[in-house]
């Protein structure tokens, strides 16, 4: 275990109650926090003056540095908005053609005004139609804070009214969870199995890294970050001995000085290097048959389909090599250098999300398990390792208080990314997870938390599936394009203008103080709700007659009580904002699930039929799905290299998570947008590739396909392979005219709104084809950073 250092102090007077006040007059110093980091705001007690990293951390993302600057930004929403065609017409103006959301205007109401109009339409929905016909969207990342959490918020107030349809999985990861949950114990097993960078450091491990650990990605983390140490732990390792490999299109997906052999394989065909490793190493008689005895089921069927005994192709290295752009030498290489030595082999989550994303995840297992690497220190299977900041740090089972949500009183749930379907298709059959489900008629949206405008794929078809349900009510801080495609818009306050304390799965807590005063006319998330739910009569039983701020230190003092009963302590409120940041208390935990099978698979069985790693399942096997057969194999993507729609659209999209920004978040700040080309997104692209269009760096580009086009800047660099460009997520969508050319470069107007396959129904964002020409016309403005139409 890594030594903790000492807290931070921060300058914040000790007997400062929840709100941050302090007795002296004039600026000062306070703690904040957010999922990409620990941050001192300097504050005098209404703006926020300064914004620096907090010194404990040595590897600090500048992300949290740009958001100062959007709290008083012209997209800044101050009141509440209702859209005018919904004003006039009243609920289903769209549904009816007398309205478009998108393309409207917006009138401003009070408070009262508005959630009185929110409050009597849940209750019409609910007597009308049931409460299935909600659907409660959010997002797990609105906010690091234990209390101020949207996601939390949104579902406490509406399993108080009964419940709602909710969504399954995220678009992270649903194809990975899916999987992981039918042939390997469920996702949080791999999660706690995945090996820690200090393991790879100790035993010199070989990294095989399919999709890379890009860096960029371990800034966040879902309960925030007290000190980034992912990044250094990584150099760590590789200054002990550790070594790398990246299989990915860009160079970029690994830190520069972990000194990683790239090899820029073609996009989506990872499955099948990883099958011509497993088939080399079979080959040379150096797979773990013990292993593969005592721990997993399933090897024989495996074994004949590597071997090519029922199908007559076997799935060498030779047979990879075209496939994959690789050379069958650098297969077969790879594969000697896996042999005898601790090995993880780990697959980002951009691999899952992408035409049959369980295959890349299933894959990787069954090489951690033939090799016999799987549970050991160091080794094994790496479950989206260094995606997060968390994955790849040492383990604790410290788990903070959280706000309680309550349950719902009815089931009604989709797969988080067919949210189109189910507004566009009511009623209508579909396969999930070995069920046969139909979609809810859904009449009412309400969202707090996340963007569907940013996460979601074929954005011009999600306009579409908009228009469908007769009221969408959502809580935001700006007039993105979520709050244009909104009927009821309710202004609410950042992170920077409310208390919380975040805590996780990180190794500190951090105190996230007040630093600025919301606008006039801006609540937060629980104020709002609470507010909505004093029109409906249960004000009381949501609130339980807290204060937002007495909610905080009732929370963090939940957490204290917890982390006494498992024999630690934390410091009581006073103390712990007075330090700003403290080490989260060591509490400690059973072994990895997957080193506790590996130890005896009889006493630690894992979920799944057989209690083993089922590199074969005859559940899924069962199903009959032909996107998605018993065993790992390779099943060519409907969009990539491979596909005859290279002859219109020959370069294959990726769009990564973003450098500069979480998701979509505060991209109208200053430090995201430092990061744009002539106002847009920057686009990734081969030498090759911009000669070939006349092209030169810094150009704004049109990237287009049959679903839609977007602007963006070209960024000319030989660190992306051939026929491959990338233009990450996250810019606010706006286009010219609904359904239009998107002017600022988010990707999602490209990418296909297709499940991943039956079983997960996941994202397949990766699987995209597109073309790019130069633009030459006059340059349309962006318009998204400004103020709501009215």
């Amino acid at each position: 275990m890594t030594r903790q250092p000492a807290a931070v102090r921060t300058g914040v007077d000790a007997s400062a109650d929840a709100s941050g006040s302090d007795p002296g007059d004039g600026p000062r110093v306070v703690p904040t926090a957010g999922h990409f980091g620990a941050y001192l705001a300097e504050t005098d007690g209404v703006t926020v003056r300064g914004l620096r990293p907090n010194p404990i951390d040595e590897d600090p993302s500048g992300i949290g540095l740009g958001v100062p600057s959007t709290l008083s930004s012209p997209a800044r929403l101050t009141e509440p908005l209702v859209r005018r065609g919904y004003l006039e017409h009243g609920p289903g103006d769209t549904r009816r053609g007398l309205g478009r959301r998108g393309d409207d205007v917006y009138v401003p109401v009070d408070w009262d005004t508005a959630t009185g109009l929110v409050a009597r339409e849940l209750e019409r929905v609910r007597a009308e139609h049931g409460n299935e016909a909600i659907y409660g969207g959010s997002y797990g990342w609105g906010s690091a804070g234990r209390f101020h959490h949207p996601q939390s918020q949104i579902h406490r107030f509406l399993n108080m009214i009964g419940g709602c349809t909710a969504s399954r999985e995220s678009y992270s990861s649903a194809a990975m969870q899916v999987i992981l949950r039918r042939v390997a114990g469920g996702y949080r097993a791999a999660l706690a199995s995945n090996p820690t960078w200090e393991e790879v450091a100790e035993h010199r491990s070989l990294v095989v890294a399919f999709g890379g650990v890009a860096a960029r990605n371990a800034q966040v983390n879902a309960g925030g970050i007290g000190a980034h140490r992912n990044v250094l732990a990584q150099r760590q390792a590789r200054a002990a001995g550790a070594e790398f490999v990246s299989l990915s299109p860009l160079l970029g997906d690994t830190d520069a000085a972990l000194d990683a052999e790239w090899l820029p394989i073609v996009p989506g065909s990872d499955v099948a290097v990883m099958l011509a490793l497993a088939h080399s190493i079979v080959e040379a008689g150096a797979h773990d048959t013990a292993f593969l005895d005592r721990c997993t089921v399933g090897w024989a069927e495996f074994e004949a389909y590597l071997l090519g005994r029922h199908d007559g192709v076997a799935k060498s290295a030779e047979w990879a090599a075209p496939l994959s752009g690789l050379e069958a030498r650098q297969i077969r290489d790879l594969a000697r250098r896996t042999i005898g030595r601790r090995t993880v082999f780990t697959t980002s989550y951009s691999l899952q999300r992408a035409d049959h994303g369980e295959q890349p995840v299933w894959a990787a297992l069954a090489l951690a398990a033939l090799t016999g690497n799987l549970g050991l220190p160091g080794g094994g299977f790496g479950a989206a390792l260094g995606a997060l900041h968390e994955l790849g740090q040492p383990r604790n089972g410290f788990r903070p208080a959280a706000f309680d949500q309550g349950e719902s009183s009815i089931w009604s749930v989709i797969p988080v990314a067919r949210i189109a379907d189910m507004l566009l298709g009511p009623g209508t059959e579909y396969h999930y997870d070995g069920e046969r489900l139909r979609y809810p008629d859904i009449r009412l949206v309400y969202w707090a938390g996340g963007n569907p405008f940013h996460h979601h794929q074929d954005l011009n078809r999600l306009v579409e599936a908009w228009q469908r349900p007769e009221t969408v009510i959502v809580h935001e801080h700006f007039a993105n394009s979520l709050s244009r495609h909104a009927d009821i818009v309710l202004p609410a306050a950042t992170w920077l203008e409310r208390n919380d304390f975040a805590a996780g799965t990180d190794s500190h807590l951090a105190a996230i103080v007040k630093a600025a005063e919301p606008p006039v006319g801006v609540r937060t998330d629980h104020d709002i709700f609470a507010a909505v739910a004093r029109h409906m009569d249960f004000e009381e039983e949501f609130t339980e007659s807290r204060t937002a701020d007495e909610w905080v230190v009732e929370l963090y003092d939940r957490t204290r009580k917890r982390v006494a009963d498992a024999g630690g302590s934390l410091p009581d409120w006073n103390d712990f904002v007075s330090a700003g940041v403290i080490p989260a208390p060591a509490i400690p935990l059973p072994p990895p699930p997957y080193r506790a099978l590996r130890a005896d698979p009889r006493a630690h069985p894992l979920d799944t039929p057989s209690g083993k790693i089922e590199i074969h399942s005859a559940t899924i096997a069962g199903f009959g799905y032909d996107d998605c057969p018993g065993h790992p194999t390779w099943i060519p993507p409907h969009e990539w290299a491979g596909s005859p729609l290279t002859q219109h659209f020959p370069l294959h999209m990726l769009s990564g998570q973003p450098e500069r920004r979480l998701h979509s978040q505060f991209d109208n700040g200053s430090y995201s947008r430092e990061g744009k080309v002539g106002g847009r997104e920057p686009v990734l692209l081969h030498p090759d590739d911009a000669a070939a269009r006349s092209i030169r760096d810094g150009d704004i580009v049109r990237v287009f396909n049959d679903r839609g086009q977007t602007l963006a800047g070209a960024v000319v660099t030989d660190q992306i392979r051939h026929g491959v460009v990338r233009l990450a997520t996250g810019a606010w969508y706006d286009p010219i005219t609904p359904g239009g050319l998107d002017v600022h470069g988010n990707p999602n107007v490209l990418t296909p709104d297709r499940g991943t396959s039956k079983l997960a129904q996941g994202p397949s964002a990766h699987s995209t084809l597109v073309e790019i020409e130069r633009f030459d016309g006059p340059v349309p403005p962006v318009t998204v950073f400004g103020p709501m139409p009215t």
